[in-house]
């Protein structure tokens, strides 16, 4: 169970903090809900706090492996199916997964696909999403602005 205040990961969006556990009547019984802001989206979600780990929310990784994974970034492979359709499941899986590496796939996969190619409205929507992913968690965790680390990510090979 998480506390007001623990910074945590909804895997659709992104990096936030827990600001209140409220309890609310949903279908006649009480529930629990984390109240949980996403900055970058200045979105709150209402999570329920009895099924938050079957949504595949999380701790925000520890700073070294958010640097690890910047150092890796490089590295990552950009995958690339040649059917529009098996690309957008297979990279809406990575997202959804939860884990911060495979939304760094999701986003360097479609950013190297956007440079040979015109991306379709729904990589476009997905790239932008993925990268709301992965900048949210990444700048919350280092302290490091948005803009800086989009840059690096859009400049990396």
């Amino acid at each position: 169970m998480y506390a007001i205040g623990d910074r945590i990961v909804h895997p659709m969006h992104g990096a936030g903090v827990i600001e209140d556990i409220v309890t609310q009547r949903s279908g006649g019984a009480p529930r629990e809900y984390y109240v949980f802001r996403a900055p970058m989206d200045a979105v709150v979600v209402l999570i329920p706090t009895a099924s938050s780990g079957e949504i595949g929310v999380r701790p925000v990784v520890e700073r070294a492996e958010a640097e690890a994974l910047l150092e890796a970034y490089p590295a990552l492979p950009a995958e690339s199916s040649v059917s529009w359709n098996r690309r957008y499941r297979d990279n809406m899986l990575r997202i959804k997964s939860g884990d911060l590496t495979e939304v760094a796939v999701v986003v360097k996969s479609l950013i190297h696909r956007g440079r040979g190619h015109t991306l379709s409205t729904g990589e476009r929507k997905m790239l932008a999403a993925a990268k709301r992913i992965l900048l949210s968690e990444l700048s919350l965790v280092l302290g490091d602005s948005v803009d800086e680390l989009e840059r690096r990510l859009d400049g990396a090979p």
